[in-house]
C-alpha cells in the first residue's frame, strides 16, 4: 500500500467514524487531487464526506455522492488527475459517478459489485 493510498484510506476512516458516531453508516469517501504523481507531496484532500442515508432520511445521500456535489464541476480532465477512496466497495449508483476518475482506493471490496463496474471502465483500483 502506498503512501498516498494510507493517507486517503485514514481519511476515509474518520469520516467512517464520524458517520457511526451520529447513528449512521460507517461509509468515509475523500477526494485526492494527486496531479499527474501518485505521491502524497502532491496530494491534496478536496473535499471528504461521510454518508448521511440515516441521518437525513435521504436515499442518494451516499459518502461518495455527498464528496463529488461538495467538490462541485470540475474540468474534465481534473477527474482524471483524482482519486476516490471509500471504506467499501461503491454501490451501483456511486460507481456511475466516479468511474470518470483515474483511480479509486476500495478499503472493502466483498459486499458490492461496484469494483467489477469501475475495472470495466478501465479504473485502476487499489
Amino acid at each position: 500500500m502506498s503512501d498516498l493510498d494510507k493517507l486517503e484510506l485514514t481519511t476515509a476512516l474518520a469520516k467512517a467514524r464520524e458517520s457511526y458516531q451520529k447513528g449512521g453508516v460507517p461509509i468515509g469517501a475523500p477526494l485526492v487531487y494527486h496531479g499527474t504523481s501518485l505521491d502524497t507531496a502532491n496530494a491534496v484532500v478536496l473535499c471528504c464526506f461521510h454518508n448521511q442515508r440515516v441521518q437525513k432520511a435521504s436515499l442518494t445521500l451516499h459518502a461518495e455522492i455527498a464528496t463529488l456535489e461538495d467538490a462541485g464541476q470540475l474540468e474534465t480532465d481534473v477527474y482524471r488527475k483524482l482519486t476516490m477512496c471509500t471504506t467499501i466497495s461503491p454501490r451501483n449508483t456511486c460507481t456511475g459517478a466516479i468511474y470518470q476518475m483515474l483511480r479509486v482506493v476500495i478499503g472493502e471490496n466483498e459486499n458490492q459489485i461496484g469494483e467489477e463496474l469501475l475495472r470495466q471502465s478501465g479504473v485502476e483500483e487499489n
